[in-house]
């Protein structure tokens, strides 16, 4: 049952009248209704502010988790904060309903880009076309930067100071990362073939393995016709 605001306006943190396990209920409640209510990630910082100093916050999730494991939906950690996603194996039922998604899937050659720049951020157009080893368009860093995945951070020293790019919260959230060290190992990327082991090498675009495929979005190659450099 949620409690009361304190007669003073201010939300009752420390919940001193109530047993243990009472308290850590209405806290629990208090959690999952806020991360429920909102729709992006919610941060640790935000969660602190409606429960008690001695509260263990993760220790909380822990508990909801536990209580979801039934659920079609879960608490997950995404882009330094927490959300609720449905669960795979239901997306049939959704799309069925509800019809499919609004965003519009990523093409190979943005997505190629757009993983280009999370490894290497903060990286300028020039140098992204001379690491894929074609031309990025002006139009493939429009189209990134208004899905939302990225956006101009500082400008670069060399000549002409162009703007490097970086990803953003929305990317880290869009493809389920707590943060960018989620990203698949470099290394390993190296031992599939995907990235050059020298400065000299590379980026070997049409070794996109199964992992990366499913990080970024993409049909395999049999799915989804080749696409013109962007």
């Amino acid at each position: 049952m949620a409690r009361a605001r304190k007669l003073d306006g201010e939300l009752d943190l420390e919940l001193e009248d109530l047993p243990a396990p009472a308290r850590w209920r209405e806290w629990m409640g208090r959690v999952e209704a806020v991360i429920f209510a909102s729709g992006q990630p919610v941060l640790r910082e935000s969660l602190a502010r409606v429960v008690g100093r001695g509260c263990n916050l993760d220790l909380i999730i822990d508990d909801i988790r536990d209580e979801l494991s039934g659920r079609p939906y879960e608490l997950v950690s995404v882009a330094g904060g927490w959300s609720f996603r449905t669960k795979q194996g239901f997306g049939d039922a959704i799309l069925a309903a509800l019809g499919g998604p609004t965003r519009t899937e990523l093409s190979r050659s943005n997505a190629l880009v757009l993983m280009a720049i999370a490894y290497f951020q903060p990286i300028t157009r020039g140098e992204l076309s001379q690491f894929l080893g074609r031309e990025v368009s002006r139009d493939a860093i429009a189209s990134l930067r208004g899905e939302g995945f990225i956006v101009a951070g500082p400008r670069s020293p060399t000549p002409g100071a162009p703007y490097a790019y970086v990803t953003t919260p929305g990317f880290l959230v869009q493809f389920g990362f707590e943060s960018l060290r989620d990203l698949p190992d470099i290394e390993k990327l190296e031992d599939a073939g995907l990235l050059g082991r020298t400065s000299e090498d590379r980026f070997n675009g049409a070794a996109l393995n199964s992992e990366l495929r499913g990080v970024l979005g993409l049909k395999s190659d049999e799915d989804q016709p080749e696409e013109d450099a962007a």
